[in-house]
């Protein structure tokens, strides 16, 4: 059903993990494609021994050289980006091909939503604490409890794991690398979504992933995403999220093309930014 490409950096466990859960709580079978940076923590030989889809790097390449890289060995029709320390709950698959199902369009972006332990005051998210670690993770209680969250379906997909037809990971060229090793590259990819004709930006709140939350973004140096956002879009990034995927709002339907004074103060006050950069 999905191509889902999963880019992981020495990070065996949560990368078994991850695999092991699509496996045992998908209603679907799906492609798994892996790409390993580094590898050198024993991934790679695990990838190779379970026979798992998998691209290479000697290094860590970021993400948007990641995905792009197992993008290439995407063979179904859909496409899912999801990160390594993600836990997909039962029906979480399921729930996405019923919403595709209700559409008679292909160019959409759908996000599946994501539980953490963390609570950052993130309306998309589910605030529950079921373990950070592998050790501390209570997977037996996550399984008893996930669905049992109350959640509305969202406006502003952009995070992980996301889900495109694949003819629109090919039309917008996958994950920009001017932004590697990844910050902002998620809002990229949806502004880039934006541009081929795409007004469906919907978290599914019935698809449910856990999310141990920055198992890998901790360790690496960050580019300044918001900036080049910035410099790239002529808008700032926190703009194109309030005005036109609208995130954290309750889904109401299809977004529309922003308009009005406020936008026209956005735009002006983007423009004083690039020009003062």
């Amino acid at each position: 059903m999905f191509s889902i490409i999963i880019p992981t950096w020495n990070n065996l466990d949560f990368a078994k993990l991850c695999v092991e859960s699509i496996r045992k709580n998908s209603a679907y079978k799906h492609q798994v494609i892996l790409h390993v940076n580094d590898g050198s923590d024993g991934t790679l030989a695990w990838a190779r021994e379970q026979g798992i889809d998998h691209t290479w790097s000697k290094t860590n390449v970021g993400i948007c050289n990641a995905v792009n890289e197992a993008g290439g060995l995407a063979k179904m029709d859909y496409i899912v980006y999801m990160n390594d320390d993600m836990y997909v709950c039962p029906e979480w698959d399921s729930q996405l091909v019923y919403e595709i199902n209700k559409l008679e369009t292909d160019c959409f972006m759908f996000s599946a939503t994501m539980i953490e332990p963390a609570n950052h005051n993130n309306p998309c998210v589910i605030h529950q604490d079921y373990g950070s670690t592998i050790e501390t993770f209570k997977e037996t209680q996550l399984l008893k409890e996930y669905s049992t969250f109350p959640k509305e379906d969202w406006s502003g997909s952009t995070w992980p794991p996301t889900l495109v037809h694949r003819k629109y990971w090919l039309i917008t060229g996958g994950y920009s690398i001017e932004l590697s090793p990844g910050v902002s590259s998620d809002d990229d990819f949806a502004m880039k979504m934006w541009y081929a004709g795409c007004r469906i930006f919907k978290g599914v709140a019935k698809s449910r992933v856990y999310h141990f939350q920055s198992k890998s973004t901790l360790r690496i140096k960050k580019n300044n995403g918001r900036k080049q956002f910035l410099m790239k879009w002529g808008i700032n990034q926190s703009a194109f999220n309030k005005y036109y995927t609208k995130r954290g709002t309750i889904y109401t339907g299809p977004a529309t093309q922003p308009e009005g004074v406020v936008m026209q103060w956005e735009q002006l006050r983007a423009w004083l930014k690039r020009k003062m950069a």
